[in-house]
């Protein structure tokens, strides 16, 4: 057979194989939001995926008792968000077991039960904030609205991973994607340790210039919200509505929740929630809704 007669066969060979080499050659394939029917993610830095969370772990904003202020502005801060409008980076700050997570993925769920069907929830680990520039390039672009929630957020000392947040969220160049908006929740208002901030300034040249730049990473935020320590009616009031919720109504509710408190040493809506865990168990009755 002429030399002209096998050209095509040659031809297709060297195509396949110059495919298979660019096969090769070309980084892993990467999704940019996963599955477009689940609104909850997970960010996996070793994989560098995002991995669908099949069902959130959270409670009806009904049952967050103690902290209607806040969470009314969390809510429409949200809301305005899904609609394409402009909204703010939160952080969700103060005492502990308040509520501040719950109501971050409360809030999601509620909007999207309401029908905000492209509203999206994505957990980074805290360990993992140095990729956060990787994972907005991802997001940006697509046609959905992106919630990045970090849960118990802060930095020590040689932690520098702050300095990537600053610039993600507001002072890079290409600055913070519209259709991405990042929620934080931390016990510290400024992110830092009080004596991280207070070595910098015994420290530097121009104190103030040195706290300056730590402290500025809160400002990023332009939605700060406070949790406060709450009073025994708003613990009691967190209890009552968990017992009606599960329908663990009974005698001497009140009081034991009282003492429950006493003994973990204050009143908080996790105190509220692990004796009504408690209070299920001794009445033989597992935490399903009441019918």
């Amino acid at each position: 057979m002429s030399p002209i007669a096998d050209e095509p066969a040659d031809l297709h060979t060297i195509l396949a194989r110059i495919a298979e080499a660019l096969e090769r050659l070309a980084p892993p394939r990467t999704e940019s939001s996963a599955q477009p029917s689940a609104n909850a993610y997970v960010w996996n830095i070793e994989e560098k995926t995002l991995e669908p969370v099949p069902e959130v772990a959270c409670i009806g904003l009904e049952l967050l008792k103690g902290i209607d202020r806040v969470r009314d502005q969390l809510v429409e801060n949200t809301a305005r968000f899904a609609k394409g409008l402009p909204a703010n980076n939160a952080l969700l700050w103060g005492a502990r077991g308040m509520g501040k997570s719950s109501l971050v993925k409360s809030a999601h769920a509620a909007l999207v039960a309401a029908g905000a069907s492209d509203l999206v929830l994505i957990e980074i680990h805290r360990e993992d904030i140095a990729t956060l520039p990787l994972l907005m390039k991802r997001l940006r672009g697509d046609e959905r609205r992106f919630l990045i929630f970090c849960d118990d957020l802060s930095f020590d000392a040689a932690d520098a991973s702050y300095k990537s947040l600053k610039a993600v969220l507001e002072g890079g160049i290409e600055g913070r994607p519209a259709n991405v908006l990042f929620y934080a929740t931390s016990n510290r208002r400024h992110l830092m340790p009080r004596e991280m901030l207070e070595n910098e300034r015994s420290t530097a040249i121009n104190p103030h210039e040195a706290v300056e730049e730590k402290v500025s990473l809160s400002d990023r935020f332009g939605l700060w919200l406070g949790f406060h320590h709450c009073s025994q009616d708003d613990y009691l009031a967190m209890v009552t509505a968990y017992a009606q919720r599960y329908g663990l109504v009974g005698e001497g509710l009140r009081e034991a929740a009282l003492e429950w408190a006493a003994t973990r040493g204050g009143r908080s809506g996790r105190v509220a929630w692990q004796f009504i865990q408690d209070w299920a168990g001794r009445l033989g009755k597992t935490l399903h809704s009441a019918a």
